[in-house]
């Protein structure tokens, strides 16, 4: 392929991922209520545990996972359960703890911890969503020809990663703005609860949904 042709490529698959990245999904609502509650900080960090899984599935699905599954359903479901159970505990928790009457010092503490911890969380939602590498790597077969080279591959798995964390970050600095942040604030227990009970469905629908075939 000449260079103009490769770069069509990377400009479909960056287009489509775009697409994908600004449609609301956990990814979305986990950056949101961070960037909210716990401000700029805590929000760039989850978007970058984000951005990694994006690149991490990105690579997968060069490489071909989807294959992988097919040949091996059991890794799918296994997949699917761990990653529906993730999801589930942690919108429990979530969920659970909007009904906790906070002190000054343990909103504190929640902060602190909730920064500290935001990249893990971020890397762990993304990597926990099945729907990820099927996604990918059905991108990938539409938009990549047959015979990819590995650097084109590298390419588009980068311009993801670049696309992950410039819409994130963007999210993260608009709804950080104390004045959103204030709005978003005297409904934190309702925010809570309704992401809570998102991830908590999601969860469940990984792990009682069908494989596909």
């Amino acid at each position: 392929m000449n260079l103009i042709s490769e770069l069509s490529v990377v400009a479909t698959v960056s287009a489509f991922w775009l697409v994908a990245m600004i449609v609301p999904g956990l990814d979305f609502l986990l950056v949101t209520r961070l960037a909210v509650m716990r401000g700029k900080a805590a929000a760039l960090r989850a978007t970058f545990g984000v951005a990694v899984g994006v690149g991490i599935w990105g690579l997968a699905g060069f490489f071909g996972v989807r294959t992988l599954f097919i040949a091996a359903p059991w890794l799918y479901m296994l997949l699917k359960i761990v990653g529906g159970l993730y999801l589930f505990l942690t919108g429990f928790r979530l969920f659970m703890s909007s009904w906790q009457k906070k002190t000054a010092q343990s909103g504190h503490t929640e902060l602190v911890s909730g920064t500290t911890r935001a990249f893990r969380v971020g890397l762990l939602t993304n990597l926990a969503n099945p729907k990820a590498p099927v996604f990918v790597s059905g991108l990938f077969a539409a938009a990549l020809p047959q015979h990819a080279s590995v650097q084109l591959g590298l390419t588009c798995v980068a311009a993801m990663f670049v696309i992950a964390v410039a819409w994130f970050a963007l999210v993260a600095a608009l709804l950080s703005l104390e004045s959103v942040s204030r709005i978003f604030m005297s409904f934190q227990k309702w925010i809570d609860r309704c992401a809570g009970l998102a991830f908590m469905a999601l969860g469940l629908r990984f792990v009682t949904e069908r494989s596909p075939g």
